[in-house]
């Protein structure tokens, strides 16, 4: 078949035509429907936006019921035991992060240092043994400007009142004195007895202090080398205490001499004896109190 110009190219005579009769398109004067063409475009053009706008509803419900079912799986609901949660532990098997707890140990506190004035501070904790060479040990004592003493004779009694001068019997007495050690030392020509009273109580060693009037003083104690000092002249007298005890110095030259306030040297000889006692007495408390510490 060929298309051209003019009718149609069948002969109406001629063999049997096996497409029957049709419709033959040409330059003829027969012009096409527009209006029926237009019609039918637009009814495809429907037809296919319904069934896009029906595709996508379907695949959004499609979507949504995936999500849904993943929902529920996640959230521990049914789900098939060979389904790739099967392994895992409910929801309810897992602890909460309120629910851990952290690891709890008792409550610990380092006791508290002991105190070494509470071990010197009455008869009943001071239990060591005591006297003037424990006290006072070695030969000599040398102060922090290297300045040596040269340790003399020592003594020690209960009978408190009889080495002293003065109204500083009655005071021993009054506050129950139960021992009272003495020590002296010498350089030069210059000599210090110490004397040191033991009470029960810090207090009563505190009040012996208090109530001295600074003219009572002990009796010096000689021999060992050292000559009788301090016995009818002037010698300068200290008084102090720390925890149960009470101590005392006599200081003056062993020629003879009176003291004045000039004498510096024998100031300063009694000043280093009275501190020297004041640490041994503490050394004492603090030797107490780290045995006690080792014993805890």
């Amino acid at each position: 078949m060929s298309f051209g110009q003019g009718g149609s190219q069948w002969s109406p005579g001629g063999s049997h035509n096996p497409w029957g009769d049709q419709q033959q398109w040409g330059s003829t004067n027969q012009t096409p429907d527009w209006a029926a063409l237009a019609e039918q475009s637009e009814s495809r053009n429907r037809r296919r936006r319904l069934l896009m706008i029906i595709g996508g509803a379907l695949a959004t419900v499609g979507i949504g019921a995936a999500v849904a079912v993943a929902v529920v799986n996640a959230d521990g609901g049914s789900t098939t035991a060979s389904g790739p949660n099967s392994d895992l532990p409910a929801a309810s098997d897992i602890p909460s992060a309120s629910a851990k707890t952290d690891p709890s140990f008792a409550p610990t506190s380092a006791p508290p240092p002991l105190n070494p004035k509470d071990f010197i501070s009455s008869s009943g904790k001071d239990k060591t043994p005591i006297s003037p060479d424990i006290l006072f040990p070695g030969s000599q004592l040398t102060d922090g400007n290297n300045v040596v003493y040269r340790k003399g004779p020592t003594a020690s009694t209960t009978d408190c009142a009889s080495v002293v001068q003065g109204t500083l019997d009655k005071l021993l007495t009054s506050n129950d004195c139960t021992r009272f050690m003495r020590v002296t030392y010498y350089r030069d020509k210059i000599a210090v007895t110490v004397g040191v009273a033991l009470f029960d109580t810090e207090a009563k060693a505190t009040k012996v202090k208090a109530d001295w009037d600074k003219k009572s003083t002990i009796v010096s104690l000689s021999g060992d080398g050292v000559p009788a000092f301090c016995r009818t002249t002037f010698c300068r007298t200290t008084a102090n205490s720390y925890g149960r005890y009470a101590y005392f110095t006599l200081s003056g030259f062993t020629n003879g001499k009176d003291v004045t306030e000039k004498d510096s040297s024998v100031f300063a000889a009694g000043d280093d004896l009275s501190d020297s006692t004041f640490k041994q007495i503490r050394r004492r408390g603090e030797a107490q109190a780290a045995a006690a510490a080792n014993e805890q």
